[in-house]
């Protein structure tokens, strides 16, 4: 009897699978493809859910086939009212939006209307109190496939329902978190770069660049704008092209789209919070540093309290050895090490954009200004980094137990001429400059201006006597350095070659050259190859994405960057030292100046000025205008003036530093005009000649 009731319920087990197995999927969804239009256009409304007030639509002009978005207006090129393209949609003062309802919707959905046959609107997810009801992430290069898998699989791993869209032109794709409620921009995009950053442990492919394709882009509504817009998806042209609708993992359109998506569950704000929040407290919500003022390198605990985390600990098996081939780059086998290891060598090379955080807090837009900052590539075989990241490389390897196999393809470049030698004699600040330098293959000296680096890099040239490369960015620079290298180096003029301004004579032996002539569209000059010592003056001009690769391009042995100012105010001073190495001398520049007999002070001039009445006017005047209007300011350069003629009376030369050209070709004319604020020789001092710099008085740009 038992023995029968066992065999009536397996045998009702396999009828119910079966019956399960041939049952549609999402059957009991509660929003199908035979559904009232009413419901599916407010599932819609529920999921796509952005700004009430204004939505963007799309717009194609065919003459010459460009496209894009922009809010839709009632206004839009009404004559004598639509100010565009002059006036911003934003700051318009006829500003008609059309609010985003269930009627544009449903003309989203069916592709227009009697009056439009291809209408696509989209939405802006940013609402005005800053909060959001999902997130997109968007992929657009070629892997973008791989790519969403990728970070589906993180979704999945973390109990997040994920959406895959493959975009309105089929060549991307659209990854969406759906909200049950509204929750804060900022914490909705710390959930998007946990999830990214927990992708890249399992494919670094996926690059840093997708932590700026999220939707929204903002943490916090940028002054007169909407934030970034998304295209909504299932348009009903793109449809019927297989594109703008949701996929499984094989990019197969579900074929009830209507009832996949009422299906989704929807993240609440609890656990989007603890997420991002776990990922904060362990250091993964970006699992890159912020770059450290390198002015207090020296004093550690003035720094920020960021620092760059231990690595974490890797589950899966890791290479007793890996190869590490050192020449133009830092280049790691990858072949055989796990994918969360290759991710943190790439993470060594990157770090946080202070200027994408400088304009988010002013409230500016941030498009164009990446998040992460990453001087990384990956080779199909290899992981390459800057030669700067040499030395964390090998401390990584070693921190799980690897050893690294070094192989230096280095460029040592040919002997100088024999005879060549340092023809001039260092003073002991220069002297410990040139020791600290010499003890490393690379590195930066840091000084004060006219503390006489040129002559350091001089005896550097000839100690190591190698060929040697010297790098500028700006003519004069370039005569400069010809003139001093004849100077301190016991060498035929005609053995110092020049690349650049109207000239290319390179010798082989040293040459100068201005850096802009060695890239041309990206691609650098070979001669750059060919040197084993490369000298990089003024080197905080690197973080400019040409000058970088040419130095990066470059596998001289020893590699030298010189500057008074390696601190950047962008903070982009961590490229610097990834490819020219860390400071190893520094001069302060208030040592110097004590040990040069100068006070070195610094004081304060309150002025009163006042925004002119047209600017007070304006609702949000820029700061290129304010600043227009503080170098123009008579009350303020009048205070600049009187400082001048102290100094002069005080048998001084007085230097001008501003940072605008408008202001640059006033004051020198100013300064010659000033007579009655002064008498005696001060005035007569001002008064005669046509140039300020003839009386000792310096204008010039920072």
């Amino acid at each position: 009897m038992l023995e029968r009731e066992l065999e009536v319920f397996e045998q009702q087990l396999i009828s119910d699978s079966q019956a399960n197995a041939e049952k549609p999927a999402f059957a009991d969804a509660p929003v199908t493809n035979s559904s009232p239009s009413m419901e599916k256009v407010e599932l819609f409304r529920q999921l796509f859910a952005g700004r009430p007030d204004v939505f963007p639509v799309r717009w194609e002009n065919r003459k010459d086939g460009r496209t894009g978005y922009s809010p839709s207006c009632s206004n839009e090129w009404a004559k004598g009212i639509c100010g565009k393209p002059k006036v911003k949609c934003g700051d318009c003062p006829h500003q008609a939006f059309i609010p985003y309802s269930e009627d544009i919707i449903e003309k989203h959905l069916r592709g227009g209307d009697a009056r439009s046959s291809d209408f696509v609107a989209g939405v802006y997810p940013l609402l005005q109190d800053e909060t959001c009801w999902f997130l997109a992430a968007d992929f657009d290069k070629e892997s973008w496939a791989d790519d969403t898998r990728a970070l589906l699989a993180t979704c999945r791993a973390k109990g997040i329902a994920a959406a895959l869209e493959r975009s309105r032109s089929g060549n991307g794709g659209h990854v969406w978190i759906f909200f049950s409620e509204p929750v804060p921009a900022k914490i909705a995009r710390q959930l998007g770069a946990a999830l990214i950053t927990e992708t890249m442990e399992n494919r670094p492919e996926i690059g840093f660049t997708s932590y700026d394709r999220f939707f929204p882009n903002q943490d916090t509504m940028p002054l007169g704008g909407f934030g970034n817009l998304i295209a909504l998806p299932l348009q009903r042209k793109a449809r019927e092209n297989g594109n703008s609708v949701f996929v499984d993992g094989d990019l197969q359109p579900y074929d009830d789209q209507w009832a996949y998506l009422s299906s989704l569950p929807r993240l609440s704000a609890d656990e989007v919070f603890r997420i991002a929040d776990e990922a904060e407290l362990s250091g993964r919500v970006l699992g890159v540093r912020m770059p450290v003022d390198d002015e207090h390198a020296d004093e550690p605990w003035k720094m920020l309290p960021s620092r760059r985390s231990e690595p974490r600990r890797i589950e899966a098996a890791i290479p007793q050895s890996i190869k590490v081939v050192i020449a133009d780059q830092v280049y790691i086998d990858r072949t055989e090490l796990p994918s969360a290891l290759i991710a943190q060598f790439v993470r060594l090379a990157a770090f946080q954009n202070p200027e994408f955080y400088r304009a988010q807090a002013m409230r500016l837009p941030t498009f164009g200004k990446p998040r992460i900052i990453s001087c990384a590539e990956l080779h199909p075989r290899h992981v390459a980094l800057p030669r700067g990241c040499f030395d964390e490389t090998v401390e990584l390897i070693r921190s799980h137990g690897a050893i690294a196999i070094l192989e230096d393809l280095r460029e040592d470049g040919e002997a100088l001429p024999a005879g060549v030698s340092f023809q001039g004699e260092l003073r002991r600040p220069q002297s410990r400059a040139f020791d600290a330098l010499v003890a490393n293959d690379n590195g930066v000296l840091a000084a004060t201006t006219a503390f006489g680096k040129t002559v350091v890099a001089a005896a550097l040239i000839a100690h190591r006597s190698r060929n040697t490369l010297v790098l500028v960015h700006r003519r004069e620079l370039l005569t400069q350095w010809v003139e001093r290298l004849s100077s301190f180096l016991s060498i035929e003029p005609k053995q110092i070659g020049i690349i650049g301004g109207g000239k290319r004579k390179p010798t082989g032996i040293v040459d100068v050259a201005l850096i802009q002539s060695l890239v041309r569209n990206g691609e650098v000059d070979d001669i750059v190859g060919n040197y084993g010592h490369l000298i990089v003056d003024e080197c905080h001009h690197l973080s400019a994405a040409s000058f970088e690769l040419v130095a990066r391009r470059s596998k001289a042995r020893y590699v030298v960057g010189l500057s008074a100012t390696v601190a950047r105010k962008d903070g982009h001073h961590p490229i610097i030292f990834m490819q020219c190495g860390p400071v190893r001398h520094r001069v302060d520049a208030r040592v110097q100046a004590a040990e040069r007999g100068i006070r070195h002070r610094a004081r304060d001039r309150s002025t009163k000025f006042e925004l002119p009445a047209s600017l007070v006017s304006a609702e949000r005047p820029s700061m290129p205008t304010i600043y227009a209007a503080l170098a123009q300011d008579q009350g303020r350069n009048d205070l600049i003036f009187d400082d001048v003629l102290k100094s002069l009376e005080a048998k001084r030369s007085p230097i001008l530093l501003t940072e605008r050209k408008d202001h640059l070709d006033y004051l020198p004319a100013e300064v010659l005009a000033v007579r009655e604020k002064s008498g005696g020789a001060a005035r007569r001092h001002v008064g005669e000649g046509s140039q300020a710099s003839q009386h000792g008085v310096e204008c010039c740009g920072r």
